[in-house]
């Protein structure tokens, strides 16, 4: 969430770098309204301060010899009386102001940091590097997508899965369910060993936790809640992670806090019809291993390449080629001020497919979910990052197509094996 301050004292600075977005956003009204909340507050301070002073001299009129129930005493204690009325009517104001104030700046995306690169879509898109060799086709050699394979060497079973639930949901058999859970096990030792603390959290996450990682109100309908209770089903593990800490005060020597998390995932894909309608890349539910960090303001830009050096270190180790894309102004998500994408080769397919949004979110959603950090006698809010480490059913859509041979087995890379017990993926009777 924006700082209200900023939106009062320069609205300007909040719409220039809102247009950066590709946005139009008209802050009058919401302007209007953090200045009379500003003007309530002066005024509610002020007069909570005249009842502190009269109600001194009530006391210095008594040690003085008054009356207590003499009309010197009387008249401050009326004066007082009335103050009190007026501060509790203010009170009531302020809070409705505050209220309606939020509910505005709730509907605001995050602005872009100053090293966003400008452009409107994801064709102004920064490429900044690659590692690996793409795996092209040799002379008269067909590649596969990964969905052939998945339903040739028997790993996925569609559709019963729409018989169980509905399309763009999947069930995954033998060995295509060993996989998964042996990527789910690798990527957490993985982040583990270089000093992430593994979470298991919950995946019903109540409205306030949706909230206060950026998820409402604005992707409402991209959400699974429900229908009895405040609960939703998580889309991400940065959810219940950016929750993990709600109002909470951390002291600065604890920082920074580094999260990994492996939770399923659920999204409507509202919009998305018609893409991607077979195999892995696109479905409602999906599990990921999520990358978490609370950190100091100054220390966010560093932790920024940390996080997103230990996403490549998986595809890395996978032996996976990437390249790194730093995302436009125009192509942020909504809690981002700065993100790079981790794309995968994709061999069947002959294309990159994105795995990983590695962001930076400032205190965007620090001060929406009220997480601050102690140093010395001050607080202030910290700064929070994000990143898939990495999306489970897109690594293996990425390791079925860069792995398969001519004999039709899929060969897996060596850091696998330990965790699949064997090193290829072969046709099952």
């Amino acid at each position: 969430m924006l700082d209200q301050r900023l939106l009062r004292d320069d609205p300007e600075l909040i719409i220039r770098q809102l247009r950066r977005r590709g946005l139009e956003p008209d802050l009058a009204g919401l302007q209007r309204i953090a200045l009379q909340a500003r003007d309530l507050e002066e005024e509610r301070s002020r007069l909570q301060a005249e009842g502190n002073r009269i109600g001194k001299a009530v006391g210095e009129r008594i040690r003085g010899g008054a009356q207590a129930d003499g009309p010197e005493v009387a008249e401050l204690r009326e004066q007082g009386n009335r103050i009190k009325q007026r501060v509790a009517l203010l009170e009531e104001e302020e809070k409705g102001l505050e209220q309606t104030l939020r509910d505005g700046l709730l509907e605001l995306p995050n602005l872009p940091s100053e090293q966003t690169p400008e452009g409107r879509n994801e064709t102004d898109n920064i490429e900044v590097r690659r590692w690996g060799e793409p795996r092209l086709p040799q002379a008269g050699e067909s590649l596969e997508e990964h969905w052939q394979i998945a339903e040739r060497l028997g790993l996925v079973d569609t559709e019963r899965s729409v018989r169980i639930a509905q399309s763009r949901f999947i069930t995954l058999l033998g060995q295509g369910a060993r996989l998964e859970r042996a990527l789910i096990s690798f990527m957490l030792d993985r982040h583990s060993a270089a000093g992430y603390r593994e979470v298991l959290p919950p995946i019903l996450v109540n409205t306030a936790s949706l909230t206060g990682s950026g998820q409402l109100p604005k992707f409402a309908e991209e959400s699974f809640r429900c229908a009895e209770d405040d609960l939703w089903l998580t889309p991400t593990a940065e959810v219940p992670l950016t929750s993990l800490h709600r109002d909470e005060v951390l002291a600065a020597e604890q920082l920074p806090l580094r999260y990994t998390a492996y939770t399923p995932c659920f999204r409507r894909e509202a919009g998305s019809y018609g893409r991607d309608t077979r195999g892995l890349i696109r479905l409602h539910q999906f599990n990921k291993v999520e990358l978490y960090w609370f950190c100091r303001p100054e220390e966010s830009d560093a932790a920024h390449e940390q996080l997103t050096r230990d996403a490549e270190g998986v595809l890395e180790a996978l032996e996976l080629p990437y390249r790194r894309i730093e995302l436009c102004s125009g192509d942020l998500g909504f809690s981002a001020a700065r993100t790079y994408d981790l794309e995968v080769w994709l061999a069947g397919a002959g294309t990159y497919r994105e795995i990983s949004s590695c962001s930076t979110c400032g205190d965007f959603q620090a001060r929406r979910a009220a997480i601050r950090c102690r140093e010395g006698k001050k607080t202030r809010l910290l700064h929070t990052l994000n990143g898939s480490g990495l999306a489970i059913g897109r690594t293996m859509a990425a390791l079925l197509e860069h792995g398969q041979q001519a004999d039709g087995s899929v060969l897996l890379p060596a850091a696998l094996v330990p965790y699949f017990g064997s090193d290829r993926l072969v046709a099952q009777d």
